[in-house]
């Protein structure tokens, strides 16, 4: 009998099931969040999460028990995020008959409302996407301790991997910091604070650490709670063993648990276990995990006790790269480092702090572990190890005194700052741009974005940029390109409001706005949800500049016109199809989407202060000239129709960088292929025949708009009249199967070859003779300048009724199928001559007419 399991199809919509069922739970999610953000805020209300309530833990578990035993916050309602009652069963049971103490669930419509509606937000990681800060509430971000591996964009990863993390950190209006080097690391650098966090930065020592200052009674009552979870310590002294997390996803967590066992079980066999009982403590995310394994109960410190409390009875630790170690500096006792990767993480992770200056001897073997605890027991502490175990202690804790949770309440919850260590976020005077990218897929639009930040100054200029969050290659490859010196936010999430309100805006937004003065304004329930936005995207971050570069889209132009007292700039694109669009007072039926889209866009410009484009042609003024019975070709700015939503002094030209540099850098790398649409053939491979083989190539998206398929037919004449030329045509697109069906009905199936997208396309071109560029533009696009950057001859169509200039480099025909082959044979006959681009000069002009377009060079 078959099962249901088995059936057809069944895998299929059982996944099409779950795909509705989580959109569901979400639309639901959302009305309740926007529901409750509708309604006030409630000052005594106190919300803490901590490891994405993992337990009643870290910092705000040391804030919230402060809260607790002070008679001025007694009328205080205290909201704590728990995952699981189950694994916390004792701090649920110390509060179930609290009538100030509640329990809510991560994600639950419940936890919604806490984080909508309480006055008071004190997290030690980060609230989820859809958290956005309102006015009144006020949130204090602990973080979760001193960092000693790299963090954030240290480490080098794709925006969208501390994408959430600087939106929360930008939203916080207090980050606790416990030490000047935490600050300078973790916030200002590692998480790009610096400049733009308009929020305080406290530096009054870290509340969880206070736990660990214990009299002797609490000491016993704390070795009691840990016998109680099955840890027979018997009057031992406690070596713990505290191993960080080295995993890169909370989901996946890398430890492995059996190497944890082994080393425990051969350290205690090691040492004398009459004296000392050997604990483990695992990270938040690795507990779980570890709490299955057989070999490690009796040993496995239960996770609902906080670190510090664990800590505060510890006679010896031992780590690897954890913060824990920073933390235990304040209680003068010996620290011991078992490093058995080191090479290889500090190669991965990176450290900012070197082993050398580590509190403790570094091992990286067991054996060596237990003779350094058996020495340390016999003798003491090396005197060399306590001279950098008091030089850390100046630096990390020297406001550890116990008394830290005290001055965080005063400063947060009393609003008496007066006297203690607050400070804003590093400020180096540098003018702050924020630049809204576009899709960042790969294209023109987006290399000339990597173009320019690579020549803006970034000693004179702190800049950002934002782009939608994707795990799409191409695009997290584009992301790579951006200068390292540019702060990068990935957006995550969406929009808050109901289903209603963000319909009716999608409404406004998509549906026709006249170009009439004032008509294009949004509704005031509209602006609301657009200034959340900026307030959910950006916290309290404030620009000099926020620049749209991509042009193109009504929600990013929308999000940078929220940018409270920036200087706005907005990108011209696709102006033949603008310039259209801006003739029309209303949609005109048979007009094209894109033109449609254009439109609506145009009728935002008013609040605009400039309107950029690439080109000196489109911002020249000049009067319309149009028949009635033609679709005007005008230049931009001279449309009636813009006049009246943009004065002229508000347009200007940034001519668009080249990057020379760059482009020569990439070129120069070696061949790496990615995936091709098929199989990498004989004559580019190493030992192939491309020595003797002419090869031609196209770069460019495989769209109708670069007319991929007229170029095969001229290749086909080439190949006829010269065999031994081949043709490769890199990128992808949606005409790509088409293409391939076509080059076996010509039977150029050996001689054309669909590169499909390649991360490096220069590396690629370079191997090729000459490119071919027959889309509209080729002219005018950035390929044909890329290519003669690389010394490369070209092939190119030019455009229909334009005069045709010399180019350097370049054969320039007609748009049909027996010209282009003829170009193609002329150069087969006589490459013409090449002449060097002078790409620098050219960008040394091009980054000052970007600065005078946005407004940066007034008053120079």
């Amino acid at each position: 009998m078959i099962s249901v399991t088995d059936m057809p199809g069944f895998a299929a919509i059982r996944r099409r099931f779950l795909g509705w069922g989580r959109r569901i739970r979400q639309a639901a999610k959302t009305e309740v969040y926007a529901f409750w953000r509708r309604r006030a805020v409630r000052p005594t209300v106190v919300m803490y999460e901590s490891f994405a309530g993992n337990g009643v833990l870290c910092n705000p578990e040391a804030i919230f028990r402060a809260l607790l035993a002070d008679p001025e916050f007694a009328g205080f309602t205290h909201v704590w995020v728990l995952a699981s009652a189950r694994e916390n069963p004792t701090v649920v049971r110390e509060f179930a008959r609290s009538r100030s103490v509640r329990f809510v669930r991560p994600a639950s419509f419940a936890y919604f409302r806490a984080l909508a509606t309480s006055g008071f937000l004190v997290n030690n990681g980060t609230f989820p996407t859809e958290f956005g800060k309102r006015a009144a509430q006020v949130y204090l971000n602990t973080w979760h301790g001193t960092p000693l591996k790299r963090m954030g964009f240290d480490i080098g990863d794709p925006a969208t991997r501390v994408a959430n993390v600087i939106r929360n950190l930008l939203s916080a209006d207090f980050l606790l910091s416990a030490s000047p080097f935490m600050t300078e690391h973790l916030y200002e650098k590692a998480h790009r604070m610096g400049q733009i966090y308009r929020g305080k930065i406290i530096e009054e020592g870290y509340p969880r650490i206070d736990r660990q200052f214990m009299d002797a009674s609490r000491v016993a009552a704390v070795r009691a709670r840990i016998e109680a979870g099955g840890v027979a310590l018997d009057g031992r002294k406690i070596i713990l063993y505290a191993p960080t997390w080295k995993g890169t996803s909370f989901l996946n967590p890398g430890d492995d648990i059996s190497a944890l066992v082994s080393r425990v079980e051969q350290l205690e066999s090691l040492i004398d276990t009459s004296k000392y009982v050997v604990l483990l403590k695992t990270h938040q995310v690795v507990h779980r995990f570890a709490s299955r394994i057989s070999g490690l109960r009796g040993r496995l410190i239960a996770d609902e006790i906080p670190s510090n409390l664990i800590l505060g009875v510890t006679d010896v630790l031992i780590t690897d790269y954890s913060s824990i170690f920073f933390d235990f500096l304040a209680t003068d006792r010996p620290i011991f480092f078992l490093t058995p990767d080191l090479a290889d993480y500090s190669g991965y992770r990176g450290l900012y702090i070197e082993p050398n200056d580590w509190p403790g001897p570094v091992v990286d073997t067991v054996g060596a572990l237990a003779e350094a605890v058996n020495d340390f027991d016999r003798f003491g502490v090396d005197s060399r190890v306590a001279a950098k175990y008091r030089a850390m202690q100046s630096r990390f804790v020297a406001r550890e005194d116990g008394n830290a949770t005290r001055r965080i309440v005063d400063i947060v919850f009393r609003a008496r700052p007066d006297g203690y260590a607050i400070a804003p976020a590093l400020d180096d005077g540098r003018t702050t741009i924020l630049i809204a990218a576009g899709s960042m897929r790969p294209g023109e639009t987006t290399s000339a974005l990597v173009a320019l930040l690579d020549a803006i100054d970034h000693t004179r200029f702190d800049v950002s940029v934002i782009f939608p969050s994707t795990r799409t290659r191409p695009v997290l490859d584009q992301q790579q390109l951006l200068n390292p010196q540019v702060r990068q936010f990935a957006r995550v999430g969406g929009m808050n409001g109901s289903k209603f309100s963000l319909a009716r805006l999608r409404s406004t937004r998509s549906a026709w706005i006249g170009s009439a003065s004032g008509s294009a304004s949004l509704s005031a329930r509209n602006s609301a949800l657009w200034r959340d936005e900026w307030d959910r995207c950006f916290g309290s971050a404030v620009f000099d500049f926020a620049l749209d570069f991509g042009g193109m889209s009504a929600f990013w132009e929308n999000l940078i016109l929220q940018s409270p007292g920036s200087e706005r700039s907005i990108w011209l694109r696709d102006t033949q199809v603008t310039a259209q669009a801006t003739t029309q007072s209303a949609p005109v039926a048979g007009q094209s989407p894109r033109a449609d889209k254009l439109a609506k866009i145009v009728a935002r410009y008013h609040g605009y202060d400039h309107l950029v484009s690439a080109s000196a042609s489109v911002s020249a003024s000049a009067s319309v000239s149009a028949s009635a019975s033609a679709s005007p070709t005008l230049d931009l700015n001279t449309s009636t129709s813009l006049a009246a939503e943009a004065a002229p002094q508000k347009f200007a030209v940034a001519e668009s960088l080249i990057g020379g540099r760059s482009i020569l850098a990439r070129a120069a790398l070696p061949l790496e292929l990615g995936d091709a649409d098929f199989a990498v053939p004989d004559w580019l491979t190493p030992g192939g025949s491309a020595e003797e083989t002419r090869i031609f190539a196209s770069f460019g998206r495989l769209s109708v708009e670069n007319d991929p398929s007229r170029l095969i037919r001229a290749f086909a004449l080439v190949c006829a009249a010269e065999p031994g030329t081949r043709l490769m045509m890199i990128g992808h697109g949606p005409l790509a199967t088409s293409l391939a069906a076509q080059t076996v009905a010509l039977g150029l199936v050996d001689a054309v070859w669909l590169a499909g997208y390649q991360a490096n396309p220069f590396a690629l071109m370079l191997r090729s003779d000459c490119c071919v560029f027959v889309g509209l533009g080729a002219r005018d696009s950035r390929a044909l300048l890329e290519a003669r950057v690389m010394g490369l001859p070209s092939v190119i169509v030019g455009d229909e009724g334009r005069a045709t200039e010399h180019l350097h480099a370049v054969i320039e025909v007609a748009a049909d199928d027996r010209t282009i082959a003829d170009g193609m044979l002329e150069f087969l006959e006589g490459p013409p001559a090449v002449s060097s681009l002078d790409w620098a000069a050219h960008d040394d002009a091009a980054i000052t007419t970007f600065y005078r377009a946005i407004g940066a060079l007034r008053g120079e």
